[in-house]
């Protein structure tokens, strides 16, 4: 397609082959003599496990071998550590229940893994598993938060005498509730937002293979962070060097952070292949996936916000439930506690206090979702900030313009936790309504109520923050002939990084992008990398290359010289040629990196090769933000709300790639749809799935859109060198509070000031009915 520059709008090179059934995913992978895993997974919710009899399915056509929770104990594995040192109310440890491969004695949750079978194909095992005779104990469940944390409630792990895993705060809590005590106005929220899952195209599947012939494991499976993955199963599953640990990563067809790599089937399958000597595969079928797969959000919320008579924010108290499942995985430590610092959002506020407690139930074990803590704050105090303006008799986007942060504050000191280095917050608010028309909006209203419709509006702005930990290696690679290897740290489940990193490179180097190659998914061929997650590849992957690039140049900058018999410190580079400065002396990039493998073409004593690798950690993250304006048309009569118009405006720092810019941003409004009308994980009081399959579990659809409108307002960022701040969760985080406050909005004449979501046609018809009386 010819040189890129950042920018542009530059289709995926990755989509010719993907759209032709070109992908290899992990279920396109066949190695030789390799069979495969069923689980079979307990049908109870919390039990214990009396007796396990596998004598009949072990003699049954095609079994190769049945592993129970004995043997995987037996042979004295571990399990991943905690994502972060979270503490509880006594300053002790977070309380991390031992959750085995296999259970173990006791299951926590519907679905736990009670028997894995081993079979030379899946119908196999399946039939086995229907043979082996297991008797259960069954123990009381709870299923909710407030239930875990209630006086006499059964207890899930022994030693956690309260269900509560760890307990997070963050802020003065004393000056905060001194504050709202004598403020002129307080308002409350009291909300719960829901538990979803991430429902990724290509479902969970590994195959786990050990090399005999160096005592090495090797997963090949879909994994945000492989280099993290390698370490954590090599020191604390395993009990090996990490270079006894291998993970191949192909093409991934969606995470969200639910494929984070932690799962039990992983260890399983790896620990089976060493065992019997053959490589294990396992594929997740999709009703298996809703009761398994990582889980997220499940927080019930109760929020205080203080103002003057003005309407200017004084204060902020929020106090979170967190439901995080039966058991402690590494994602678990983050939505709860993670980026509490959202809160803060694009205001003044200059008291917060947060506190947050995450406890245990018998549900699927919450990991990470788009945003994973993000939404959440935006959610809260956006909604907050609508029914104050509403209980104040002020208008809702000049109670948001009052409190704004202005752009000469920056840097600003948030009242939680956040420093905000740049940004133009009142810009982004103004342009969005703007788009949206709402000085127009209250002549609509009037207008749709003559038809019988509901018409409301809702806005709010975001800020989420990222790009801090970990760090990111790039290595740029220019070979004998003059093209470039990219090897990143990062993998692509969707993100476009095949794009993203030619237009960082052809754009550096000026050189065409077939002659660029992206090689990323196998921890042999970097020591390491950060992964992908949390919206930060643009920003740490990319500034990797670039100082790559920088120390590559300077090494070409010598080499050229040389070449061109002048002084070093009269070449220059300029869109891929060395430039002897007022001359028409010139080398290109590509002849130089030809020259580099000569030894007769280098100075003396110079090595050969043209190729560099950095690792880039700012160690101070970023602040992507933006403004959603949703306007919103409910029909009364069946509770149906149509979204009649979406407008954003975001601050994503530098634009790489102006088009995957664009559909990223649309993904993560889709995604907030569908947690705003119709997605929710439900179970029942025994702890039984309700929502098990796409009939009851409610996915968006493309109805449920409408064309979005958006709009750019970048102010790159000083803390990198590329000036990104990235772009992945952007449009879920601001979409929950702007679609929620316009659907409150559209009701609040009849007196509803809150609805939970999802806000599906019943509930919102049922809210509908009982304010009519």
């Amino acid at each position: 397609m010819g040189q890129f520059a950042l920018g542009q709008s530059v289709p995926r090179t990755e989509d010719p082959r993907l759209l032709r059934g070109d992908g290899r995913y992990v279920d396109d992978i066949k190695l030789l003599d390799e069979c495969h895993a069923f689980m079979l997974r307990s049908p109870h919710a919390h039990a214990r496990i009396v007796s396990l009899d596998c004598s009949i399915a072990r003699r049954m056509p095609g079994i190769i071998a049945i592993f129970t929770g004995e043997d995987w104990v037996a042979d004295g594995h571990g399990q991943h550590p905690a994502g972060h040192n979270r503490v509880r109310r006594d300053g002790s440890p977070l309380y991390v229940p031992t959750r085995h491969a296999i259970a173990y004695q006791e299951v926590k949750v519907t679905g736990d893994i009670v028997a894995m079978v081993v079979a030379e194909t899946v119908n196999q095992g399946k039939d086995a598993a229907e043979a082996i005779l297991i008797e259960y104990d069954l123990l009381p469940v709870i299923t909710e938060g407030t239930q875990a944390t209630a006086n006499g409630a059964p207890l899930l792990h022994e030693g956690c005498d309260n269900n509560e895993s760890y307990f997070y705060t963050a802020g003065n809590k004393e000056a905060v509730e001194d504050t709202i005590n004598t403020a002129y106005h307080v308002t409350r929220l009291q909300t719960k937002i829901n538990r979803i899952t991430a429902n990724t195209m290509e479902p969970r599947s590994c195959i786990g293979d050990f090399d005999h012939r160096y005592s090495r494991y090797i997963l090949m499976g879909g994994t945000q962070r492989p280099h993290l993955l390698r370490k954590t199963l090599a020191v604390d599953v395993f009990g090996v060097p990490e270079t006894a640990v291998k993970m191949i990563t192909p093409d991934v067809g969606g995470s969200f952070g639910m494929k984070g790599g932690h799962a039990p089937e992983n260890h399983a399958c790896m620990w089976a292949a060493k065992k019997i000597g053959r490589p294990v595969r396992w594929v997740c079928e999709r009703s298996d996936g809703h009761v398994t797969d990582y889980h997220d959000r499940d927080q019930l919320t109760d929020a205080y916000l203080a103002l003057n008579e003005d309407g200017d924010f004084l204060a902020l108290k929020v106090s979170n439930l967190c439901n995080i499942g039966a058991w402690l995985d590494p994602g678990g430590t983050i939505s709860p506690a993670g980026h509490l610092g959202g809160l803060a959002a694009t205001y003044k506020t200059p008291l917060i206090y947060a506190e947050s407690s995450a406890v245990f139930t018998n549900t699927s074990p919450n990991g990470t979702f788009r945003g994973s803590g993000r939404p959440e704050a935006s959610y809260v105090i956006e909604r907050l900030i609508d029914n104050a303006a509403r209980e104040m008799n002020l208008d809702r986007a000049e109670i948001r313009l009052r409190n704004i942060v202005p752009p000469d504050a920056m840097p600003f000191k948030t009242g939680l936790i956040y420093t905000l280095d740049c940004g133009e917050f009142g810009k982004n608010m103004e342009n969005t309504l703007k788009m949206g028309d709402y000085i127009g909006f209250e002549n609509r209203r009037k207008e749709a109520h003559k038809n019988g419709k509901l018409l409301g509006i809702g806005i709010a702005n975001f800020i989420e923050q990222t790009a801090q930990l970990d760090g990111e290696t790039v290595s740029v690679q220019f070979d004998q002939s003059g093209t470039v290897t990219v090897i990143p740290g990062s993998v692509d489940h969707g993100q476009g990084h095949d794009t993203m990193y030619k237009i960082v490179v052809s754009d550096a180097l000026g050189i065409d992008e077939k002659d660029i190659r992206i090689s990323y998914g196998d921890t042999d061929s970097l020591p390491y990398g950060g992964g992908t997650y949390a919206s930060r590849t643009a920003i740490l992957g990319s500034s990797a290359a670039t100082r790559a690039i920088d120390k590559i140049l300077e090494k070409g900058k010598h080499i050229a010289a040389h070449l061109l018999e002048a002084a070093n410190a009269d070449i220059e580079f300029q869109n891929g040629k060395f430039i002897v400065i007022g001359t028409d002396k010139v080398v290109t990039i590509q002849d130089v990196a030809k020259a580099a493998y000569r030894s007769e073409l280098l100075p003396e004593g110079m090595e050969r090769g043209l190729f560099d690798t950095d690792t880039f950690t700012p160690g101070t993250p970023t602040f992507p933000n933006g403004c959603h304006v949703v306007e919103v048309e409910i029909e009364p009569e069946t509770g149906v709300t149509s979204i009649l118009k979406y407008s954003v405006t975001d601050d994503v720092g530098t634009v790489i790639n102006a088009l995957t810019l664009e559909g990223q941003i649309h993904g993560g409004i889709g995604q907030g749809v569908g947690q705003a009308f119709t997605e929710g994980i439900q179970y029942d009081s025994d702890g039984q799935l309700l929502t098990g399959s796409f009939l009851d579990y409610g996915m968006p659809r493309a109805h449920d859109m409408c064309n979005f409108d958006l709009s750019n307002n970048p102010v790159p960022t000083k803390l990198n060198p590329v000036g990104a701040k990235g772009a992945g969760e952007a449009g879920n985080v601001g979409a929950l509070a702007a679609i929620m406050n316009a659907v409150v909005d559209a009701l609040s004449p009849l007196g509803i000031q809150n609805l939970d979501m999802p806000a599906t046609p019943e509930k919102v018809w049922r809210a509908i009915q009982e304010s009519a009386g």
